[in-house]
């Protein structure tokens, strides 16, 4: 269950790498519009991105998936989602009802136009599959050798060639069983559409009590990607920038929440601060209200107090649902490109209906926030931001406010090796860790970070807001550089100190690489290693056959196993010199 949970996880966080590009197609469709520019070649620059999600979620998916990010997956899932769709249009059966009355040219143009259509329905479950198979194969397959005569096609270059093959796959399954999915796609949007109200409400519940996880991102994409149908066009938010009337009800109870409520929650703690401390969480709370109101980003905020009150964060979620029912009964339908902000609002104000009434309903609910969170907060003593009177203001910053931010984080978080893998999704960063008692959750929180989330044994995800992706990328700098790496790796509190620290001593002696080797199950159970940030990463054909109290008395920190024949050795910065010994007894 925990194996899975965290699959599920790295999906969700992959499927915001795609997702983070349809704002720029909201603001060029919305730009090209009549009463804005009236460009149709800027509008038709948006329309072509939405026209193409499933080839964007396959390229994202699997980039967000690979190890290391590594662009050589995205042209994998390329290639997979290509030959799937291709494939499976010449193998969809054409109703003789649908061709009746045509023959010659345009019965071909209607028969091709017919495929085109039926298959653009399901392009993004499509994509989705594509990036995850290329993912999962480009982790498995970017570092295998082939016999000397292949060998050119070896290592990632196979991976385009794998995932064609698989792509074939899905292309008869797709093509062959069209009917069937084609039935169960519309049979899951008339079930979730004919649920009314309840399905609304269930709906904003679900994703406020998921967010915890990370798993909110897989319920959305549903919604907004496969839900109805108009004119070919499939999901809540697609139908809404196709004109249909109707969509828009999967979105619009985000508006009330995100624009009102939780900026109205900021001000309730702001209020309830210690009058000496106000001032120094006011310039904190004003920053994550003013995100959550222009754009919609929330976790920020959600993080101040999800820990702190799970009563009030299931009140939270219970009122979002409400918030769906209340749009929905006045026949409101607002969208976005991104998220529920007021940018979003602003630029899509034309296509929607009704949409003045978000101006009441979001009074009522900044109103029902504020005194909600207000008596809570002082009913129950909270130690929301600002609220704890012993804290230490001058722990409240990094110790060494001149270095960088990414270096505190990676000290925090135990060093360079102790992270088996970093990604990072819109708020947060995810990481495996191979030690999770290495990891200084005081110190992150002092970094500002809002809160840490440990969905699983040595998983965590740290929110630190919208600089997530930066950060992420800050980070894996640090990581490629043994250099960085020694520099960063200075304890940061009582936690990490004692790994680093060890790590340091026990990097600074030669380490028996034929030993290791023999201790990896020796080298017919080696296929390949490489240096990564700190570590040794081996491909190895049976992962029981390492000895794993053999490495620890070479020396090595230990162990750590990501996936199914992968192995990480904790070696520290002699990483990239082991590496190449241990390589040059396999040859």
């Amino acid at each position: 269950m925990k194996t899975l949970l965290a699959s599920l996880q790295r999906i969700g966080g992959a499927l915001m790498l795609p997702i983070a590009v349809l704002p720029i197609a909201g603001l060029l469709l919305r730009l090209g519009q009549p009463d804005l520019i009236d460009s149709a070649s800027i509008a038709a620059a948006g329309g072509a991105i939405f026209d193409n999600l499933g080839l964007l979620f396959a390229a994202g998916v699997a980039v967000g998936l690979a190890r290391e990010n590594h662009g050589a997956a995205g042209l994998a899932a390329v290639v997979a989602y290509l030959v799937a769709t291709q494939g499976a249009q010449v193998l969809i059966d054409v109703p003789a009802a649908a061709v009746a009355d045509l023959t010659g040219r345009a019965r071909d143009l209607s028969v091709a136009a017919y495929k085109a259509r039926e298959l653009a329905k399901l392009s993004v479950p499509v994509g989705i599959l594509s990036g995850l198979i290329a993912g999962g194969l480009y982790n498995r397959f970017c570092n295998i050798a082939l016999p000397s005569y292949l060998s050119f096609f070896g290592g990632r270059r196979f991976v385009p060639i794998v995932s064609g093959l698989a792509g074939l796959c899905l292309a008869l399954v797709f093509g062959m069983e069209w009917q069937r999915l084609e039935d169960g796609m519309d049979a899951l949007s008339r079930a979730v559409l004919h649920a009314g109200a309840l399905g609304l409400f269930a709906y904003g519940v679900l994703n406020r009590v998921l967010i915890v996880t990370g798993l909110h991102h897989i319920i959305n994409n549903i919604a907004w990607f496969l839900l109805g149908d108009y004119h070919g066009v499939t999901g809540d938010l697609k139908r809404f920038f196709a004109g249909d009337p109707n969509a828009g009800a999967f979105m619009s109870g985000f508006f009330p929440v995100m624009m009102f409520g939780l900026p109205a929650a900021c001000l309730a703690m702001y209020h309830t601060a210690l009058p000496g401390r106000r001032r120094a969480v006011g310039g904190l709370l004003a920053s994550i209200a003013l995100t959550s109101f222009l754009t919609g980003v929330t976790e920020p905020i959600e993080f101040t107090f999800i820990f702190l009150a799970p009563v009030l964060y299931a009140v939270h979620a219970l009122l979002t649902g409400v918030a769906f029912i209340v749009m929905n009964a006045l026949h409101v339908r607002l969208g976005f490109s991104f998220s529920a902000g007021f940018i979003d609002y602003f630029l899509n104000f034309s296509r929607a209906t009704r949409p003045l009434w978000l101006l009441p309903v979001g009074a009522l609910y900044f109103a029902l926030y504020y005194f909600l969170f207000r008596l809570v907060i002082v009913r129950f003593d909270l130690r929301t931001p600002g609220r704890d009177p012993l804290e230490d203001r001058a722990q409240a910053a990094p110790a060494d406010p001149a270095a960088p931010r990414a270096h505190g984080y990676l000290a925090a978080l135990g060093g360079a090796g102790n992270i088996v893998s970093l990604d990072a999704c819109a708020t947060r960063l995810r990481l495996s860790v191979a030690a999770d008692a290495a990891v200084d959750t005081g110190a992150l929180k002092r970094l500002g970070a809002a809160g840490v989330v440990r969905p699983a044994v040595n998983t965590l995800q740290v929110v630190v807001g919208p600089v997530a992706d930066q950060l992420a990328g800050e980070i894996r700098a640090l990581l490629r550089g043994a250099a960085a790496v020694a520099a960063t790796s200075a304890p940061s509190g009582p936690a990490a100190g004692a790994p680093c620290a060890a790590a340091a001593a026990r990097a600074a002696q030669p380490v028996d690489a034929a030993g290791l080797l023999a201790a990896l199950g020796g080298r017919g159970n080696v296929r390949a290693v490489e240096a990564v940030a700190g570590r040794l990463r081996a491909n190895v054909n049976d992962a029981a056959l390492i000895d794993v109290a053999a490495v620890r008395a070479l020396g090595l920190r230990g162990v750590a196993r990501p996936a199914p024949g992968v192995a990480h050795v904790l070696t520290g910065p002699g990483a990239a010199e082991l590496a190449a010994a241990v390589e040059h007894l396999l040859k």
